[in-house]
């Protein structure tokens, strides 16, 4: 009879710092792998503190509460299956970023990540020692290889793990969504099974953390690079598998293949799991946000009622004197097609008694920015107001394109606690909008249907803070402004490369001028959900203080 080998997978959502409720995690995925008679249990990267914790697993009581967490589940999980799970490990003044075999009470094999990824959002080269490239360890007959994450997209460490014995790789991972993540993933591994002549179980974590959302997706290669598995994408779900050893070594049964999402379903989901983590996480059980009649607030209300249910979403218009009634009805229209609570709360008073508590000083002085806003800051001074008396998060719905060249107004649109939409050019809004009125998932907790009014999505956009406004006024055309964005952020582009692309010098330099002055507002704007590679914060690290311009010296 041909050998056989049963391994869990937990493709879970810890929560960075919840030692307890991960470890709980980790032993509920231990009881169905031990009930399914697994030979081996096998959590995420990191699990048992969560991922990415940054500069706290550096705090000396974080990280040796962390490894005896290790220990205790050791002894919990003491009789049945072998249980694999991501942690700090501490040893001769050096922190690791480690993976540890727990079998019968005890830490079996403790095996420490050698390449640390320092790029995008990783900081792991300030916050780990790389350990040395080990062998493979053993569980019952078999001998396994689990480089960690960024070890396998290097040949080395597999190669290493193949020439002394590994029988297959299990990889265990922390690896957050961006668009196209997914193929790059999968083309390393089967690059790593080509070389090796190994089967592959590469297992992801899932979950929202501050900006970064992990997306799960965790697949099974066999050898030559066939797909065995492919779990869904960032969903929880615990998998038992089986591998078979033949002649020519160990193979996989094939299981489920997954659906994998389309780039504008996967940037909606990522948002919208973004926000529900981001909530279940900081204690938030409901938001709210000012809703203008715009595209923008429509489609952050639309993602919130998806991600917490549109009873735990309140929709507030403050409307001025600048206010249409065209988006009057459509930010009605749309509260209710969503079935959220909607308020309106007009905001003439108080900007009068800011008008003339300020005259005194302002006499003689033409109108200008100032006044436009004082309407933005009056707006935030009442929403957060709402979220201190009600005890609900305030979103913020600012598009990438608008938290790019500074349209938004300091302690006032950008009040607020998280922001959906911070890493979503504005034609890219746009784009999800319509997908998302043409379309409905089960993991969605808000109504199916067209929910965002056309006359949304098709009226030009404006702040509405002055007669007849429009964006266009401010900035180039949002099918411009974002291509030259793209160059400009997302390729860390040049000028010249924005003139090769067709694009203007003066206009290039225009939107450059307003993305390096408007620093200062993205340091102080809301954390958001990340979509590409380039999001604003970890990815994209400039200073405040920068007179540098191209060809300027």
């Amino acid at each position: 009879m041909a050998a056989t080998f049963k391994v869990t997978l937990g493709q879970l959502n810890p929560t960075v710092g919840d030692l307890g409720g991960n470890a709980q995690k980790a032993r509920k995925a231990w009881l169905a792998g031990q009930a399914e008679g697994a030979d081996l249990v096998a959590l995420p990267e990191m699990f048992i503190t969560g991922y990415n914790p940054q500069d706290l697993v550096q705090k000396l009581a974080f990280h040796k509460a962390a490894i005896e967490t290790i220990h205790a589940l050791a002894k919990d999980c003491a009789d049945g299956p072998a249980l694999g799970i991501g942690g700090p490990w501490a040893e001769n003044g050096k922190l690791f970023n480690a993976y540890f075999i727990l079998k019968s009470g005890k830490i079996r094999s403790v095996i420490e990540k050698h390449h640390l990824p320092n790029e995008t959002v990783f900081d792991e080269v300030r916050i780990f020692d790389s350990g040395d490239i080990s062998g493979p360890y053993s569980v019952g007959q078999s001998r396994i290889g689990s480089p960690i994450c960024e070890d396998a997209w290097h040949e080395d460490v597999v190669e290493t793990l193949e020439e002394t014995g590994a029988e297959f790789l299990l990889i265990p991972n922390g690896s957050p969504y961006h668009r196209g993540k997914r193929d790059e993933r999968i083309n390393h591994m089967v690059s790593r099974v080509v070389e090796s002549d190994l089967p592959l179980i590469y297992l992801n974590m899932v979950g929202g953390q501050d900006d970064q959302v992990f997306d799960g997706g965790s697949f099974v290669l066999n050898r030559g690079g066939a797909l065995a598995l492919h779990l869904p994408m960032f969903e929880e779900c615990i998998e038992h598998i089986s591998l078979t050893q033949g002649a020519e070594g160990w193979s996989v049964e094939a299981g489920q293949i997954a659906d994998i999402p389309d780039t504008l379903e996967a940037d909606y989901q990522a948002m919208t799991l973004g926000l529900r983590d981001y909530c279940a996480k900081t204690g938030f059980k409901k938001v709210l946000l000012g809703l203008s009649g715009g595209i923008d607030s429509a489609i952050v209300a639309t993602i919130a009622a998806d991600a917490l249910g549109a009873e735990n979403v309140r929709c507030v218009m403050l409307p001025s004197e600048y206010t249409s009634q065209g988006s009057l009805q459509d930010a009605q229209e749309l509260a209710e097609a969503l079935g959220c609570r909607y308020d309106t709360v007009p905001i003439s008073e108080g900007r009068s008694a800011i008008t003339n508590t300020l005259q005194p000083l302002f006499e003689g002085l033409d109108a200008d920015l100032t006044e436009e806003n004082i309407q933005s800051r009056l707006r935030g001074l009442l929403l957060m107001a709402l979220s201190n008396k009600f005890g609900e998060m305030l979103l913020t719905t600012g598009n990438k394109s608008e938290v790019a060249v500074g349209y938004a107004t300091v302690y006032g649109d950008m009040a607020g606690g998280y922001n959906p939409i911070k890493d979503l050019y504005k034609t890219r809004v746009f784009e999800i909008c319509r997908w998302r009125n043409a379309n409905h998932r089960p993991w969605m907790k808000g109504p199916s249907g067209a929910v965002i009014p056309v006359s949304i999505i098709e009226k030009p956009p404006s702040a509405e803070l002055r007669p007849d406004q429009k964006d266009s006024d401010s900035l180039p055309d949002y099918p411009i402004l974002d291509a030259i964005l793209e160059i400009l952020v997302d390729q860390d582009g040049s000028l010249e490369d924005c003139i090769a692309a067709g694009f203007e010098r003066d206009e290039a330099a225009r939107v450059e001028h307003l993305l390096y002055i408007s620093e200062y507002k993205r340091f102080q704007s809301a954390p958001g959900t990340r979509l590409s590679k380039r999001a604003f914060w970890l990815d994209r690290r400039y200073p405040i203080v920068n007179r540098w311009r191209e060809g300027k010296s």
